[in-house]
């Protein structure tokens, strides 16, 4: 993982996300005096907001994916490789999770871009390290095998923390480093160029740079 630079909020997002986000939950907790709208009204599922089951949030959410996309590069913030416009799959992911925060459901500050798997293995659990959070150095790379391991000299409680990540997302998989040894072995084959390394997959460019693995060029 490396550092995300958060995006800033579009300017659709309130009328595309937020406030029918919003409805929905007032909806949810059976609120009363709101105006009608089209469409089916929905069911009370619980008495407070904080009650409502995590599963009976809309997915309003996904109209921000295109937007999330555009920002973020189409680069999935956990296992920082390029989103394929075909056959990837981009997703919205809660930072806080819904079961654990209603109030940032419909929040685009808690939505991070992220690929399905990353997405499902990351889940409800809170003890992934939020990539707006990430400081350089805390997740590095072995060039030999293409492994995330922990920065040197990490303080003990961050050095668990990036473990923990490692360990829930199943960084160094073997879906994860093949196409990370992928995409070195076709930049150092002259098949690609460092910036393109550095849009499809910033941390293996960020890595090499740093580690003096850069290729010559003629």
């Amino acid at each position: 993982m490396i550092r995300v630079q958060p995006a800033d909020e579009p300017e659709s997002f309130d009328e595309k996300v937020r406030q029918p986000g919003l409805r929905a939950i007032a909806e949810l907790i059976g609120e009363q005096g709101l105006e009608k709208r089209k469409g089916r009204p929905r069911k009370v599922v619980a008495q407070t907001r904080e009650e409502i089951p995590a599963d009976k949030f809309p997915p309003v959410w996904t109209e921000a994916l295109p937007d999330l996309m555009e920002a973020y590069g189409r680069l999935c913030a956990y296992v920082c490789i390029y989103i394929e416009r075909v056959t990837g799959g981009g997703s919205v992911d809660h930072m806080l999770p819904k079961s654990q925060a209603w109030n940032d459901v419909y929040e685009w500050q808690n939505y991070r871009l992220a690929c399905t798997l990353m997405n499902a293995r990351k889940s409800h659990y809170q003890d992934v390290l939020d990539p707006f959070e990430v400081e350089e150095g805390w997740f590095r790379l072995e060039l030999v095998g293409y492994q995330v391991v922990p920065g040197e000299n990490l303080d003990a409680e961050i050095e668990a923390r990036v473990r923990a990540t490692i360990d829930r997302l199943k960084l160094n998989d073997h879906d994860c480093v093949k196409v990370r040894e992928e995409y070195a072995t076709a930049y150092f084959n002259d098949d690609i160029s460092l910036d393109y390394l550095r849009q499809r997959a910033p941390f293996l460019a960020i890595e090499l740079e740093a580690q003096g693995a850069i290729a010559p060029r003629q």
